[in-house]
């Protein structure tokens, strides 16, 4: 019987030499199969890719792109405006450069108008044509879904952010589950109202984000199920602006001035806080509550405007979005491997960082 005495048996890592030897074919065929180039028959290609599978191998993906003067470039399409939580997840996508430096990955920031699927569908496009990856923040839109299908059948591998496009070509999601964000946040109004009745309004970003969406089925159904004595009269959109969302919660409050809970499931929380600091002081408190821990909220947290606030670390999905599409590039015959969920924090007065 021949005895095996690849690198892998001795405990070492797999090289291209052990393909090459164990595949019986030159170093350039083992290179032109694992960057899918052309110039190998199938028969060849396959017996290659088996080598490759039995002797677990994975690429010096940064030893082969210093080699070839490159870097691989991924492209981060985000929704400009003032929403302090996508500044700092963009400003995370940056920094996380230097811990991407080793294995070759360049991350790029684009901002662009967020609510308009179309612009958002041909910004995804026009980044992906010198792309290696693009992740983004997802509409639901039959636009943007075809704007990755058309990355993808180019094989530019797409992943979405915070709000999720599921039947799409994209290779996964970074973010946190939002249907159990809004039953969290349906939870806590609940707890926080005690047993009170009346109306608690709700006020989205847009609900053209399927994350949006999410959360309000979430929190409506906690209420039906364990808080039917809270009623929900209206849903408005803020577009994630201070501004707007300023406006929409005066009007949602002088349409409904027995408000006794208020959850805005997205951006524009300044704007909320503004218009809640003018309440009269004798009128019942309202339990407000909304998403992200920001220098901002955290101040509404202490002044106890804001009752509490659902976080997810932006940090953390910069980083597992990069590792994300890097993967497609490490392992490309392997479907995208689920990292760490991204997790549901709360925060309150109490238990600020």
């Amino acid at each position: 019987m021949r005895q095996d005495t690849t690198a892998t048996d001795a405990g070492k890592k797999a090289r291209m030499v052990d393909i090459a030897r164990e595949a019986g074919v030159s170093l350039a065929t083992v290179d032109r199969v694992l960057n899918g180039r052309d110039g190998v028959n199938a028969e060849t290609a396959s017996r290659v890719q088996a080598v490759v599978q039995r002797l677990n191998y994975a690429p010096n993906l940064a030893a082969s792109l210093l080699s070839r003067g490159r870097a691989l470039l991924f492209d981060i399409v985000l929704p400009a405006g003032s929403n302090t939580f996508i500044r700092d997840l963009g400003e995370a996508v940056l920094a996380a450069e230097r811990d991407f430096t080793a294995f070759g990955v360049k991350p790029r920031l684009h901002l662009i108008e967020g609510f308009d699927p179309d612009a958002l569908a041909e910004a995804l496009r026009r980044v992906g044509r010198g792309s290696d990856g693009v992740g983004f923040i997802a509409l639901d839109h039959p636009a943007v879904r075809e704007a990755v299908a058309e990355l993808a059948a180019a094989g530019v591998p797409v992943a979405t952010m915070v709000s999720d496009l599921p039947q799409s070509a994209r290779i996964g999601y970074v973010g946190v589950d939002n249907r159990a964000a809004g039953r969290t946040a349906g939870d806590l109004m609940g707890r926080f109202l005690a047993g009170r009745s009346g109306e608690v309004g709700l006020i989205a970003g847009s609900l053209a984000y399927r994350g949006h969406e999410e959360r309000e089925a979430g929190f409506r159904s906690v209420l039906r199920e364990r808080f039917p004595n809270l009623t929900v009269p209206a849903l408005v959109e803020g577009h994630d602006s201070v501004e707007q969302s300023a406006a929409v919660t005066a009007r949602l409050l002088d349409a409904h001035p027995g408000l006794i809970g208020l959850y805005n499931i997205g951006g524009g929380n300044r704007g909320v806080a503004e218009v809640l600091r003018r309440r009269p002081a004798e009128a019942p408190h309202l339990v407000y509550i909304g998403h992200e821990l920001t220098p901002h909220t955290r101040r509404f947290l202490i002044d106890g405007v804001m009752d509490a606030a659902i976080n997810q670390n932006p940090r953390a999905e910069a980083a597992e979005t990069l590792r994300l599409l890097l993967g497609h590039h490490t392992r490309p015959a392997e479907p995208a491997a689920p990292g760490a969920p991204v997790r549901i924090e709360i925060f309150t007065r109490e238990n600020l960082p």
